[in-house]
């Protein structure tokens, strides 16, 4: 065989080989941190699954393996460990949120200040500023200003209403100086609490006479079905959630009467 036979040989090979074909492409920066982050929600998962029986998870994750991984990812985010998660974010119909405590360390940690100006049961003043930044930004709070939104009914407002005026200027004011820092997690559960877990039913119609008058239903006919209503009672449940917050945001505040920094 000739050069020539050779050269017009390969020249038939590469005209044969498909055009459109393309090199195998390395993973992408993002692609590589997607898989990252699901090895990290299989382990938080499998963790959560171990937790979820434990008397560490608060009474609003307890026994839900996936809202614990779910909390411990959040977290992550935030820069929290999984166990400071656990006392730190509570999911509330579906709606994670930070406890007053644990956004104010969030918001500090990046640097940003906060101060307690006044604080006592029928007022707040809070006061930050962003890290660098020379103006401080004021959030006030009164005990009217919670009654002209019935928040004053409720239960653990009754109990603690000075720690519940310092929680609600803690979220107002985190959001205000430092909403990037929260990561979509902007408010505190104490802004939420008191959300009855239960599911929206239906109003029954009003009793006619025919239904008052109607004869026993025999055995063979299947009973009506009742459906469930949430009572003041069942309100009164979903309050007693935040007991234990408000006990924790009690010992974080030990001097919320004296102007000074909070801790």
């Amino acid at each position: 065989m000739n050069t020539n036979e050779i050269a017009t040989r390969d020249e038939q090979a590469v005209a044969t080989q498909p055009t459109n074909t393309l090199p195998a492409s390395a993973p992408t920066e993002g692609t590589n941190a997607l898989m990252a982050w699901a090895q990290e929600a299989n382990l938080a998962y499998d963790m959560a699954q171990k937790l979820a029986v434990t008397s560490f998870v608060p009474a609003t994750l307890r026994g839900k393996p996936g809202d614990i991984a779910a909390a411990i990812l959040a977290g992550s985010e935030l820069g929290m460990k999984p166990m400071a998660t656990l006392k730190s974010i509570d999911v509330i119909q579906g709606t994670p949120a930070l406890r007053a405590h644990a956004m104010r360390a969030v918001v500090q940690r990046q640097g940003h200040e906060i101060e307690l100006v006044e604080s006592d049961p029928q007022h707040c003043i809070l006061r930050g500023r962003r890290k660098g930044a020379e103006s401080w930004q004021t959030v006030e709070w009164t005990i009217q200003r919670a009654a002209q939104m019935k928040l004053t009914e409720k239960a653990e407002w009754k109990k603690q209403p000075q720690n519940m005026l310092v929680a609600r200027a803690t979220g107002e004011l985190c959001r205000l100086i430092a909403s990037d820092a929260l990561h979509g997690m902007a408010y505190v559960s104490e802004e939420l609490e008191g959300t009855v877990h239960g599911e929206l039913v239906q109003p029954r119609a009003p009793l006619s006479v025919a239904a008052l008058t109607a004869p026993t239903p025999t055995p063979e006919q299947a009973p009506v079905e009742e459906t469930h209503h949430v009572t003041r009672d069942d309100q009164s449940s979903a309050d007693g959630i935040w007991d234990a917050e408000a006990a924790e945001d009690s010992a974080d505040w030990p001097e919320t009467a004296k102007p000074g920094s909070v801790a």
